[in-house]
């Protein structure tokens, strides 16, 4: 048994959860991971993938049982966001954006919108977040989308970029500032938009390095009218539903970034056990040995730390910004070091396409730009020991 069989075997759920987790861990290997290849090379949305997740109902993992969910935890969500991204990252994304979107509607939407927006993401549907302009990336105070109220209904104009999902959603979770309220984060607002919405164009998707099968859009609104009953909070209630969004999404996109990184890792242990170079195998040189060593260590201490801040947030920890990004820091850097010295593991083979650390290397990198960049996170944690 390695350190991470132990580490995975350490994992306490209840048996509900066991079983949901293991359930996942059966699909990503038998059904998603055998598609991720041809779905990189196509850049194709992967809707069989979709259709596989939706049938095991694991939207419904998130989603309040009143609302035509399980209820399940935090952890339990976070360890299904690794497995699947183990097996194909840009699946992992699609499926952990739906919780992106949703829980901040989960924890400030009023009973109606719960009950009207939450049994639709329970069944299946697609969600997006829409923060990011090419304007107002890491400053979200910076987005000019503008919401003008009319009566009793919103008008949309402006337009965002980067947006995960953002040509297939059902329903979007939209920042925009009220045209009414002068001050700049003060006006930040958020509301529910649906698809079909006269008005709403997506204007293009990404041709991207990595994740390529995961859609990422420019999207426009065009005076688009949507009611006032989609407003989650009060106008100017936006940045703190935005702050309390970023940060639960952020474990999320580390457990993502430990997929990779465990996919990586394993992959790179499984050639060097076998190739052989000067009569040796590879994993027999010392040097090669401190390589595995020193990432090994990387991702224990960065996995056990994912279920450590997973479990605060199960107690209902409210204050763990700074852990969440030290969490989403550590993971993404691990999941770059790892995919890259596994191609450099597997030497020559490791730069071409039919081995999947090549993919793996490029499905990394976006882990330390979205959710807010390193260096941003760097700073978020570097000015909170600043003294008041």
């Amino acid at each position: 048994m390695t350190v991470f069989d132990r580490l995975d075997s350490s994992l306490s759920l209840p048996e509900d959860e066991q079983m949901v987790l293991a359930s996942v861990r059966s699909l990503a290997r038998e059904r998603i991971a055998p598609r991720a290849a041809e779905f990189d090379r196509t850049g194709e949305f992967p809707w069989d993938n979709v259709h596989d997740i939706n049938a095991l109902g694991l939207n419904m993992m998130f989603v309040p049982e009143a609302y035509g969910g399980m209820g399940l935890s935090y952890i339990c969500y976070l360890a299904c966001v690794r497995e699947i991204s183990r097996a194909c990252a840009a699946t992992g994304i699609i499926w952990a954006t739906n919780f992106h979107a949703m829980k901040p509607l989960i924890e400030f939407g009023n009973e109606e919108q719960k009950s009207r927006f939450l049994p639709r993401i329970a069944e299946g549907a697609l969600a997006s977040l829409a923060i990011t302009e090419p304007e107002a990336g890491s400053d979200a105070t910076g987005m000019t989308t503008a919401f003008r109220p009319d009566g009793d209904d919103i008008i949309i104009d402006g337009g965002k970029t980067f947006i995960t999902n953002g040509d297939v959603a059902d329903l979007y979770l939209l920042f925009g500032k009220w045209t009414h309220i002068q001050d700049p984060r003060k006006a930040i607002s958020v509301l529910v938009l649906e698809k079909g919405t006269e008005g709403l164009e997506v204007l293009r998707n990404e041709d991207k390095m990595g994740t390529r099968a995961s859609s990422t859009a420019t999207i426009r609104f065009n005076e688009c009218r949507v009611p006032r009953a989609n407003l989650v909070g009060n106008p100017g209630d936006g940045l703190t539903v935005l702050l309390a969004s970023l940060n639960r999404s952020r474990p999320s996109v580390a457990a993502h970034a430990l997929g990779i990184a465990r996919a990586a890792f394993e992959d790179a242990t499984a050639y060097i056990n076998e190739r052989r170079q000067s009569g040796r195998k590879i994993i027999e040189f010392q040097g090669i040995q401190f390589l595995l060593a020193d990432v090994a260590a990387e991702l224990v201490l960065t996995e056990s730390y994912l279920w450590q801040v997973g479990a605060m947030i199960d107690a209902g920890a409210t204050d763990f910004g700074i852990e969440a990004s030290i969490l989403k820091l550590r993971a993404s850097d691990v999941a770059m070091r790892a995919s890259t010295e596994a191609v450099q593991l597997l030497g020559g083979y490791g730069y071409c396409k039919d081995y999947r650390v090549e993919r793996l290397m490029r499905d990394a990198k976006i882990t330390q730009i979205w959710e807010g960049t390193n260096q941003v996170h760097r700073q978020i944690i570097g000015r909170s020991f600043v003294s008041r």
